[in-house]
């Protein structure tokens, strides 16, 4: 597919009534299954065609719990009367950048046609061409360290750069840093969401939802009002799996639903990658886990590229574009303080660190510095930007691409 193929905002179908209110009876009829809802579509035609067939048909097609659930009288969705419900989706669907896609549709995406139970029915807010775009999902804790947060956000960037769409979820930590390093880059950002297109979870990245709306894509298969439900996001994860090409696992303890993604990703055949970290760190042990069995063990952004096939000229070259200049931002400025020339006790400090956490008394028996002198230097590091403070009384390092 060339450039000039990618589906746009103009080259979206645009329903009419009837057949929208026959997808969204389908999509969101209760007890019909994903892959029964393909079948039928495959056997009769559109949605409509399919709701002209008799149970008799439909449950030699299918099975009769399927035809049952297709033939009920649409019920409420989401707390909404199906009418009602049908008023809000045209009127959603008319405002500027929103979008209603279904299996019928060239704008859905093509990656997901490959899983054997794609949803039937999509709403994207944002750029429809990044659906078709070559993709690595970056996923990770929602309680991240600084250094993870600064890796999710280093290699977002370089890979976009390199002509990938990043993919994750909205969730804090990982996910956004990998949404802002994307952003920052040349490609964009893809976030599928457990919630309905027209909520932000969580309320606090309100601004980040609202930014990937304008310069990326936001994506959800539920219905628009679905608040966060625990039981959406391993859906929603499988999503995040079959939008990508490969998954790269940041930071994950031993049970993270970045784990799910991964497993997902495994299954449908897509590469994992995981990024290794102390032997000392519950947020490294996912990822051990995982490098364990099978995943790639990666340790810079062209590791990836190159499992994409990029040539190593041609992922070093997407690694150079990071010294372009960048938008000012809180996270840029302190890079430069990064490289500021820093006291002798403050180096002998970062020397003591190393690439672990340590504990006040792990470095004053490390640097035989006192009290006072530790926790000075401590704070020069901090204020340059090359340790952070973690919870629990421990520092760490912060490396800087």
């Amino acid at each position: 597919m060339t450039t000039a193929d990618l589906p746009t905002e103009e080259t979206a179908s645009i329903f009419d009534a009837d057949e929208l209110r026959a997808w969204l009876r389908l999509a969101h009829a209760k007890g019909l299954r994903p892959l029964a809802l393909r079948t039928l579509l495959g056997a009769f035609g559109g949605p409509l065609e399919v709701l002209s067939e008799s149970f008799a048909s439909l449950a030699e097609t299918v099975d009769a719990r399927a035809a049952e659930a297709v033939l009920a009288p649409p019920g409420d969705i989401e707390g909404v009367p199906f009418e009602h419900y049908i008023e809000a989706a045209l009127a959603w669907a008319s405002d500027a950048g929103n979008h209603v896609l279904t299996l019928a549709d060239a704008a859905y995406p093509q990656a997901l046609l490959t899983m054997p139970d794609p949803p039937p029915l999509l709403y994207a807010k944002g750029r429809l061409d990044l659906l078709q775009t070559r993709a690595v999902a970056i996923v990770g804790s929602r309680h991240a360290t600084p250094q993870g947060l600064e890796d999710a956000r280093r290699f977002a960037r370089v890979l976009s750069d390199a002509g990938l769409a990043v993919v994750s979820g909205p969730a804090l930590g990982i996910d956004a840093s990998a949404h802002r390093g994307a952003l920052e880059g040349a490609t964009g950002t893809v976030s599928v969401i457990g919630t309905g297109a027209d909520l932000v979870y969580p309320a606090a990245h309100h601004t980040l939802a609202h930014e990937i709306a304008r310069d990326g894509a936001l994506l959800s298969e539920w219905p628009l009002g679905t608040p966060a439900r625990s039981a959406n996001f391993p859906q929603r994860n499988r999503l995040i799996a079959g939008l990508s090409g490969g998954v790269l696992i940041v930071e994950a303890a031993m049970r993270s639903g970045s784990l799910i993604t991964a497993r997902l990703a495994n299954e449908m055949g897509r590469d994992v990658f995981a990024i290794p970290g102390s032997i000392h760190a519950p947020l490294s042990q996912g990822c051990h886990r995982l490098i364990k069995q099978g995943a790639k063990l990666v340790e810079t952004p062209e590791d990836v590229l190159e499992e994409f096939g990029f040539s190593p000229a041609t992922a070093r070259a997407a690694a150079a574009k990071r010294a372009r200049p960048r938008p000012a931002s809180a996270s840029w400025a302190s890079a430069t303080l990064h490289d500021a020339p820093i006291s002798d006790d403050a180096s002998r400090v970062l020397a003591a660190l190393g690439h672990a956490p340590s504990t006040l008394e792990i470095l004053a028996t490390r640097t035989d510095l006192d009290s006072a002198v530790l926790q000075g230097a401590l704070l020069e590091l901090e204020l340059s930007g090359r340790v952070a403070a973690l919870a629990g009384g421990r520092y760490t390092a912060v490396e800087r691409s």
